[in-house]
């Protein structure tokens, strides 16, 4: 019997994906153990296992980079081994599966490149020079040279199909908006901002000018054409009453 090329059945993305996963988790319980038998003579035993032959924080910040660049789906462990400079069993080994070490790289952005977003709303008076100061800044950040450009946290989502890396970018950009309105809120409650004030709309179309300006500066805008859209999304607030 011959085979119909026609209907081989297609390698998905995520099935390539998984494939890679089962094969170096494989390659990680293949390596040969060695025999750890105590000398009581000896003094107390030393680490387990090989050290580890590569800097794991610089790896880590190449991951971020792959990942920021590329976004998560697109993203595949042969792109972050290359990027990391590192095997596919160390990778496992030290970060775990492509899911796992996203988990990381996300959590470690928001603490470092993504920040700037919480010290503006931390340290301003006012919801007005907060989420102000947290546009302007987001147009330098987003288009600063010699780095991948826009947010990671909203790049990382274009096309991405794993259903819960989806739900957690998602989470992460509805929590923004919730701690927006909070703020709003609070801003209407202090007078700051005029009683009509819909918190909840402001703090949508604050959201949106935010992810707009990151896939502006994926596009090619400058730093001083983002710190216009910002000024003119100001501009939009309600005035003080």
């Amino acid at each position: 019997m011959v085979a119909n090329p026609a209907a081989k059945r297609r390698t998905t993305p995520a099935a390539t994906e998984r494939s890679a996963d089962a094969a170096a988790a494989k390659a990680v319980a293949a390596e040969p153990a060695k025999k750890n038998v105590k000398d009581p003579a000896a003094g107390p035993a030393k680490q387990r296992g090989r050290p580890r032959s590569f800097d794991r924080e610089k790896a880590l910040r190449q991951a971020i980079w792959t990942f920021w660049e590329r976004g998560y789906e697109a993203t595949s462990v042969s792109d972050l081994t290359r990027a990391m400079g590192i095997g596919p069993p160390s990778l496992y080994a030290a970060f775990g599966d492509k899911r796992t070490l996203f988990e990381e790289v996300l959590e470690t952005y928001v603490d470092s490149y993504g920040s700037f977003g919480t010290r503006a709303l931390d340290e301003e008076p006012t919801a007005r020079a907060a989420l102000g100061r947290m546009l302007h800044e987001a147009a330098a950040e987003f288009a600063a040279p010699g780095r991948p450009h826009g947010c990671l946290v909203i790049h990382a989502a274009t096309n991405c199909t794993t259903p819960e890396v989806e739900q957690t970018l998602r989470e992460r950009r509805e929590a923004n908006i919730s701690t927006f309105e909070s703020r709003i809120r609070a801003g209407v409650a202090a007078r700051e901002l005029p009683a009509d004030c819909d918190p909840g709309a402001l703090a949508r179309y604050t959201a949106a000018v935010f992810q707009g300006m990151s896939q502006q500066a994926r596009d090619g805008a400058t730093q001083e054409e983002l710190e216009r859209v910002a000024d003119l999304a100001m501009a939009a607030w309600p005035p003080a009453p």
